[in-house]
């Protein structure tokens, strides 16, 4: 898989998309990131890219033809269609069925980051595929989605954001598909606790069952527990969630959950739905 990433801070991508798990899928050869200057690609000797907005208006707006150039060599360069994205807190919201969607259907994704007031919406009409947002704030920069609450640098977040999610599951990111199907959001489920050693750390103790070495109990622990953090901590994703009655170990399980969970065996009645 092959991002390639529009922005006038190439270097700031590259320091952080060159790092950790990423840099070393790319040494793997199991996925391209590049960093693109879009000031290689403007005709003006100053090597300006943005302008006054028509209609007047503070700050200054991207022009579409340095964009346009960029991204036309960029579709040379990778010889196959691309999935362009434009990081734009107009967008639709990225989460990880986004980056499911992302990850399965589309080999080449190019990645435009914005900067200033904006940019040119005659790009966005010519080239774009699709506007992606983060959330419900608006970014004049920055280099990592934890750093998003300061005031970061330039608009490469979003798009460092995405790569960093989508990338991580290619098959061989991770090394292992377990590491992404167990965390949080994958099923609609908060993941469950996680411990390591010691056992026993200021006099916490490590849960028995995760000692056990009962492979079948573990995992039916840490669904329940998967079950129960969601329910507390985001009612919101609970109440999407439908509890299957299809088979005997599915009641079984259920049953289980409602005996040991009182807030549990209350739940609100459109989650089971499955058990007529």
């Amino acid at each position: 898989m092959r991002f390639d990433i529009l922005t006038l801070f190439p270097d700031a991508v590259d320091a952080m998309m060159q790092s950790s798990i990423l840099g070393r899928a790319q040494k793997k050869g199991l996925l391209e990131i590049h960093a693109h200057q879009i000031r290689d690609y403007t005709t003006n000797r100053q090597n300006q890219v943005d302008d006054y907005p028509y209609g007047g208006g503070r700050g200054a707006i991207l022009q579409c033809d340095p964009l346009y150039r960029c991204w036309c060599a960029v579709c040379d360069d990778v010889g196959a269609p691309v999935h362009t994205i434009f990081l734009s807190a107009c967008g639709k919201t990225f989460n990880q069925e986004k980056a499911k969607q992302l990850a399965g259907e589309f080999e080449n994704i190019v990645l435009v980051c914005g900067h200033y007031e904006g940019i040119d919406q005659r790009f966005i009409d010519e080239c774009v595929d699709e506007e992606i947002s983060l959330g419900d704030f608006v970014l004049t920069g920055g280099e990592l989605p934890a750093m998003m609450i300061t005031d970061a640098v330039s608009r490469l977040v979003p798009a460092m954001a995405i790569v960093d999610a989508v990338s991580r599951l290619i098959p061989g990111v991770l090394g292992d598909e377990i590491c992404f199907t167990d965390e949080s959001h994958w099923d609609g489920l908060l993941e469950y606790p996680q411990y390591s050693r010691p056992d026993v750390w200021h006099g916490l103790e490590v849960p028995e069952v995760l000692l056990s070495g009962d492979h079948q109990k573990v995992d039916r622990w840490r669904k329940k527990q998967s079950i129960l953090r969601t329910m507390y901590r985001r009612p919101d994703m609970f109440q999407k969630l439908r509890f299957p009655y299809k088979t005997r170990a599915e009641r079984k399980f259920v049953a289980e959950l409602e005996a040991e969970n009182e807030d549990f065996r209350n739940r609100d009645p459109k989650n089971l739905d499955y058990r007529k």
